[in-house]
């Protein structure tokens, strides 16, 4: 239980509670603006007080670090088990808490207690682990398994992070593997069964992420199915290997470059002696022709056309007719020795071109067989370099069907898991049907308390893990989800005051009775009341006075016995907890 909240902050209202209800009222007046209503009277900072001390985290948002507080210590007196222990913790130094009155010994057997200690955050919520739910120390603990922190919030559930909404989670933002696990815990139930589940999550997360990255593109070349990849990894390794024999095989002939060159200048040069030999073979044609053709000019004619006229010409003129026609006779003769000398040295050429040619030709064979059987460093290096990127490709290609092959195996263990976890819950549940039907019984109990009817707690082992589901028909009563709540904390609380563990307290702020019919109020109380004094364990609740006021309590119980006289009002700027208002 809580002995007292206190500060070392001047202003600031100590609470000292006893065991059994503690209600803490918080006097709220007509007069009070919105903006003293802001921090109200202090009711919710008492558990954000407990939170705190308690080892919760002090993030951006914790007002344990607003400058009106940061440089106070906040406190604690309460019992561990059979120990009176103090706790002081800061948000100047928020990792670590002023620890006094804790035994050596956990079970409290030994008589020396240790000196006023700080103990790091994370020894502190080891402690409160060990001491009040029998957690083991935190390198003994499994992944996902229960924390303090995570069974906790269930014994003092804050408005602010929707843990008044729901019975089975503390928090709007809680994981359904967290809560699976800390119900299981909670009520008695094999926690390891959800915890492995929640395992299984993580790796169904994780591949349906990696689909989801194959289907946008971004993973597309690596996350294909096994079979597509496999093909394609074939076909890559038979190029590398068809690569490998062509560099086993590959002769680098230095002068390649070189004798490529002279191999191109040898065409040219076979290609330039062609067309020079058509050029003279015309020339031949030509002149062939010439000759044909070539006659001396024909002097009958003349000599016809003149003894037809009727002239006679002289001995003198017939003997220079003989003389031109031998002159004539003489110059066709001489220009057809010269066009033959032409034909012949035309013939000669192109011998000497042809017998150029069959020697180029050798040449340019030799040069074209180096070619073929040898080849240029820079093909080499080319060669070369498409085989490393191939063998890169076919590389990235086998990881990608090891990861494509582990992502279908990994697959199909999730899903046998998971049948296998499922069957395993259902015959957990079967075996420890007496805890649940106690569960179940005490549930029924104390809605009956409330309600015409009692309620249903029902917990269904399903293959997505334990599925809790509460029903209390009271379908025109206002509030009954609060209620649900209210129920669900108090059945916790009587399992694990039985057992001789747990925090020792259940706190319940004012938001928790919000919209609840003022006889539920009443009897929630009462109830509360009477379950606190026959387990032993101490119940706190703040409520404002109008709704105290609204409560209507049942015949022999007076809320006044239960009232703490702490002085919490929203009239003045110095009536909250902390005395001093603060945006």
């Amino acid at each position: 239980m809580i002995h007292r909240i206190f500060s070392d902050l001047p202003t600031f209202k100590e609470i000292r509670f006893h065991r059994g209800l503690n209600i803490v009222v918080a006097e709220k007046t007509r007069e009070a603006t919105d903006r003293q209503t802001r921090n109200g009277a202090g009711k919710s900072s008492i558990i954000e007080l407990v939170h705190f001390v308690l080892g919760a985290d002090c993030g951006k948002g914790c007002i344990f670090r607003n400058d009106a507080l940061g440089r106070f210590h906040f406190g604690l007196d309460l019992d561990l088990g059979t120990q009176n222990v103090s706790a002081l913790r800061s948000a100047v130094n928020p990792s670590s808490v002023l620890v006094s009155g804790l035994s050596a010994d956990q079970d409290g057997a030994t008589p020396d207690l240790l000196p006023e200690t700080a103990l790091s955050i994370k020894e502190w919520r080891e402690q409160l682990g060990g001491r009040c739910f029998g957690l083991p120390p935190d390198d003994e603990r499994r992944r996902f398994g229960p924390t303090f922190r995570t069974l906790f919030p269930y014994f003092a559930r804050r408005q602010g992070s929707g843990g008044l909404e729901h019975p089975e989670r503390h928090d709007e933002n809680q994981q359904i593997g967290d809560q699976q696990i800390a119900a299981s815990y909670l009520l008695g139930l094999d926690w390891d069964i959800p915890r492995q589940l929640q395992e299984v999550r993580e790796k169904d997360k994780t591949i349906k992420q990696l689909r989801k990255a194959a289907k946008e593109g971004t993973l597309g070349k690596v996350i294909a199915t096994a079979a597509e990849l496999r093909a394609r990894l074939t076909l890559a390794e038979r190029r590398v290997a068809a690569l490998n024999d062509r560099i086993r095989t590959f002769v680098v002939l230095p002068e390649y470059t070189e004798r490529e060159q002279e191999a191109a200048e040898l065409t040219q040069c076979m290609n330039t002696l062609a067309d020079e030999n058509t050029l003279d073979r015309t020339l031949i044609e030509d002149l062939q022709q010439a000759m044909d053709t070539e006659e001396p000019p024909a002097t009958q004619d003349l000599e016809r056309l003149y003894a037809e006229a009727g002239v006679v010409l002289p001995e003198s003129a017939t003997r220079r007719f003989d003389e031109v026609r031998r002159f004539h006779r003489s110059i066709v003769d001489n220009r057809r020795s010269h066009l033959t000398g032409e034909v012949e040295a035309a013939g000669r050429r192109i011998d000497e071109r042809e017998r150029e040619q069959a020697k180029l030709d050798r040449r340019r064979a030799q040069v074209m067989e180096m070619l073929r059987a040898h080849g240029a460093l820079d093909q080499l290096t080319q060669l070369q370099a498409e085989l490393s990127r191939i063998q890169v490709e076919a590389e990235g290609l086998r990881h990608a069907l090891h990861t494509a092959e582990r992502l279908e195996s990994t697959a199909t263990d999730v899903k046998i898991e998971r049948a296998g976890l499922h069957k395993r819950l259902l015959d957990d549940y079967r075996d420890e049907r007496e805890v649940i039907e106690e569960a179940v019984l005490i549930f029924a109990e104390l809605s009956n308390a409330l309600y015409e009817r009692p309620g249903t707690l029902t917990i269904q082992p399903t293959d997505n893990g334990p599925e809790l589901r509460i029903d209390i028909p009271a379908h025109r009563s206002t509030g009954i989800s609060r209620m649900q709540v209210f129920c669900f904390d108090l059945l916790l609380m009587d399992l694990w005051t039985r057992r001789g563990l747990g925090p020792g307290f259940l706190i319940h702020d004012s938001h928790l009775f919000d919209g609840v019919d003022g006889r539920q109020v009443g009897k929630a109380l009462r109830l509360g009341a009477e379950r606190a004094e026959a387990l032993g364990f101490q119940y706190i609740v703040t409520l404002n006075s109008d709704e105290l006021g609204k409560a209507e309590f049942p015949s022999g119980f007076e809320a006044k016995d239960y009232i703490l006289d702490v002085g919490l009002t929203d009239a003045s700027e110095t009536g909250g907890l902390f005395g001093l208002r603060f945006d």
